[in-house]
């Protein structure tokens, strides 16, 4: 099957599968409170339990996608997502509610980022960042989809109906569409066959360290972009912006995640894994800096939502990339899995954080802080390139 069809089929399951788990909750979250009066704590301390479960199951979750293949576990990721829609469409009780978004923690290791790059690189080998990136433009569109549809559907049907139409589309087009692109994507058998062509690989002590850094770099990054995304408009509210203002930086973001991944499809050839994960990472604190420097002005608003948003988009390609270039194609999926645990826990934890962190201290504050934290994961980033500069 020629690669074009193949991630086609798979951007459009990651349009979605993250549009109907991930960011569904930000449509409906106001739908759901109003219709069945469950408190904010409920409703999205589940969604929180949800993410700490796909970190928890990260690892083996990857280990499984080398031994079996990723077709067999995209599949059973989008069984998951459709019984958890299911289960909180049919049956709205608090007790099912959690279910349903524990069902939808699997989902979201089986069926989204993680499992698609492992899967592209059990048919690509080695050369697989390129599909990576093409992959992750779709997904950044995720977002810009469904927040709509979500919201003009839970007008139209309620928040529960909305929920069964999710589960319909992941049962009977995401699940087709992996059965019939991933063929290829076999597991270990795939990994061996392009094992001639695999650079030199990391292997010891020098892989721990690798990887911890990585992970590391990961975790502070995800730990400040969920935090500020989840609280984007309030945030820009108390440096002074009006609602509509707020509104608008907050929209800026997701073009500009979107912005940046079409810009490494262009010039990324250029770019080696190493740089690029450099440049992703550098942007977020430049970004935070510059806002403060600039006096927290609408002008620096707005240079702030582009970088912010610019880094969050290379950033997902460079989770896939940098990897892939240290470590090869064997194991690609359990790696992927180590790394992506802390970043998915601490993505469990990062909206509460800095809900408690605003109460505090000042917006200004809190905003120089998950800036200290995101020069920290930069640092964590030029340590590994550092050590590894044949590969930069």
């Amino acid at each position: 099957m020629p690669l074009w069809i193949i991630i086609c089929g798979l951007g459009l399951t990651q349009i979605i599968g993250w549009g109907t788990t991930y960011y569904m909750l930000g449509a409906l979250s106001q739908d759901i409170a109003t219709s069945t009066g469950w408190s904010g704590t409920l409703i999205f301390g589940a969604f929180s339990a949800a993410l700490l479960l796909s970190g928890l199951i990260s690892r083996r979750g990857g280990r499984l996608i080398d031994r079996i293949g990723g077709r067999r576990v995209m599949i059973a990721g989008s069984l998951c997502a459709t019984a958890g829609l299911a289960v909180m469409g049919l049956f709205p009780h608090p007790a099912t509610y959690v279910a349903g978004w524990l069902l939808l923690g699997l989902a979201m290791r089986f069926a989204t980022y993680d499992a698609a790059f492992a899967s592209l690189t059990q048919i690509v080998g080695q050369g697989a960042r390129r599909a990576i990136s093409f992959l992750t433009l779709f997904g950044g569109l995720a977002s810009t989809v469904f927040w709509p549809v979500s919201h003009y559907l839970a007008l139209s049907i309620g928040w529960s109906h909305t929920l069964l139409v999710y589960a319909a589309l992941n049962l009977f087009v995401c699940l087709p569409i992996h059965w019939l692109v991933l063929h290829a994507a076999r597991g270990d058998r795939a990994a061996e066959s392009v094992a001639e062509t695999a650079a030199p690989n990391l292997a010891g002590r020098g892989r721990l360290v690798a990887i911890t850094l990585f992970a590391s770099a990961l975790a502070l990054n995800g730990l400040v972009f969920s935090s500020i995304s989840a609280h984007a408009v309030p945030l820009f509210q108390g440096l002074g912006f009006r609602g509509d203002e707020a509104v608008f930086m907050a929209a800026l973001i997701g073009p500009s995640q979107v912005a940046s991944r079409l810009g490494e499809i262009v010039m990324g050839r250029h770019l080696t894994a190493m740089h690029l994960g450099l440049i992703a990472f550098g942007l977020l604190p430049v970004a935070v800096g510059m806002f403060a420097m600039l006096g927290f002005s609408w002008s620096a608003a707005i240079v702030f939502a582009v970088l912010y948003g610019a880094s969050n988009g290379l950033v997902t390609i460079a989770k896939g990339a940098v990897p892939l270039m240290l470590f090869g194609t064997k194991g690609y999926g359990e790696v992927l899995g180590v790394i992506s645990a802390p970043n998915l826990i601490l993505n469990a934890a990062a909206p509460l954080l800095f809900a408690l962190l605003l109460e505090v201290v000042t917006p200004q504050a809190s905003l120089l802080i998950a800036g200290a934290a995101a020069f920290a994961s930069t640092l964590f980033m030029v340590w590994l390139a550092r050590l590894h500069p044949h590969k930069a």
